[in-house]
């Protein structure tokens, strides 16, 4: 994982932000999404400036993508970003605060977090966790992307530089290590199904909601 600004690099006239990042991992996530997900409902959290959404809600039509995102910012971009794609199937962005109780008018088929709990308290990762346990019914999905420790060790050099940046930044953050991440989903009832290995050295966690508690 590179050293990102957490900036956008650009805006555009109808209030469309732009990250480069999101350009360059949006395809091998889609990838992943194209295989695991089900049709339905997908809850994005923590959207961002709406790219991924666009990009996903487009490739993926038997798909209803619902963006979140806690900075009011962030929600304008994704509005726009919505208004310039004008897809019937990518919906206009919510506030979720994952360390509260969401109230949703549809169970979701999966939740999908890029790129968020290493920026975020560990709270956040378990509140996450307790909304797709409560939310999700049995075969439903949590997907999360990002860089992780395994075994207690960063998984290259870079992690390991990025993860003392973020911790720079706020005490709080951090590279988060995978063995807990999953042992968050378990008490949840959310098994592990898969662990994708991405470029720049990130993951993609895949956790199934179990139809018993585990």
């Amino acid at each position: 994982m590179s050293i990102e600004k957490f900036e956008p690099e650009s805006c555009a006239a109808d209030g469309r932000l732009h990250f480069a990042v999101t350009e360059r991992n949006r395809g091998p996530i889609l990838e992943v999404l194209k295989k695991v997900l089900a049709p339905g409902l997908v809850v994005e959290v923590a959207s961002g400036t709406g790219q991924h959404a666009v990009h996903f809600a487009s490739a993926l039509p038997e798909q209803i993508w619902q963006p979140s995102d806690l900075d009011p910012a962030m929600r304008s971009s994704i509005a726009a970003w919505r208004k310039h794609a004008g897809l019937g199937n990518l919906l206009e962005p919510l506030t979720l605060d994952a360390e509260t109780t969401w109230q949703l008018d549809t169970a979701p088929v999966a939740l999908v977090a890029i790129n968020l709990i290493h920026i975020a308290p560990w709270s956040v990762c378990c509140g996450l966790m307790q909304n797709a346990g409560r939310l999700l019914a049995a075969g439903s999905q949590v997907v999360l992307y990002g860089p992780y420790r395994r075994d207690g060790q960063h998984t290259a050099p870079s992690n390991s530089e990025f993860d003392a940046m973020l911790k720079a930044k706020n005490p709080a953050w951090g590279v988060r290590d995978l063995e807990a991440v999953t042992a968050e989903a378990a008490g949840q009832g959310l098994a592990p199904k898969e662990v994708v290995e991405m470029p720049a050295n990130n993951l993609t966690l895949v956790f199934q909601k179990a139809s018993i508690p585990c």
